[in-house]
């Protein structure tokens, strides 16, 4: 019995339609993650690019358990002396950029390196429900539905 390896030639990328209003973000980001690599797929391939194209709507409107809306920080540092600075989930949920939540979630389901990269670059995250890519025709995937413990209602 021989390995299958996938060739670049026999790639086909799907576009996939996830809306995350009322979906927890640990479970959306792990499901996000897996369609990015490509593991559902039988052709999976580790080291090959062979993960669909993710759109994600509704980003603001994600749900976080338990008090990580407040508890779960972020930091950075600005490179100057005591320029540690953070911002909470919450906040960053409420700010300007709230896909930014949903976008470092799944980046860190992800490999580090060149290939990990190239599969953020399927990942496309909107706050609202508009997205400019119809024409391709995304099939949308239901993924609060595929266990009840995904949507949260309040």
């Amino acid at each position: 019995m021989k390995t299958f390896n996938l060739k670049p030639s026999d790639i086909e990328k799907k576009w996939i339609l996830i809306d995350a209003e009322g979906v927890v973000l640990g479970r959306l980001a792990s499901q996000i993650a897996l369609r990015l690599r490509g593991k559902h797929m039988p052709t999976f391939t580790p080291h090959m690019d062979c993960g669909d194209n993710v759109i994600v709507i509704n980003a603001e409107k994600v749900k976080l358990t338990g008090n990580k809306r407040q508890d779960d920080v972020f930091y950075w540092h600005t490179g100057y002396p005591g320029g540690i600075k953070q911002r909470s989930k919450g906040q960053i949920l409420d700010g300007r950029y709230p896909e930014r939540v949903i976008y470092k979630a799944v980046e860190r389901m992800l490999p580090r390196g060149p290939l990990g990269r190239r599969q953020m670059s399927n990942l496309r995250v909107y706050a609202g429900a508009a997205h400019p890519h119809e024409a391709q025709q995304p099939t949308v995937l239901d993924v609060a539905g595929m266990n009840p413990k995904n949507k949260r209602s309040a």
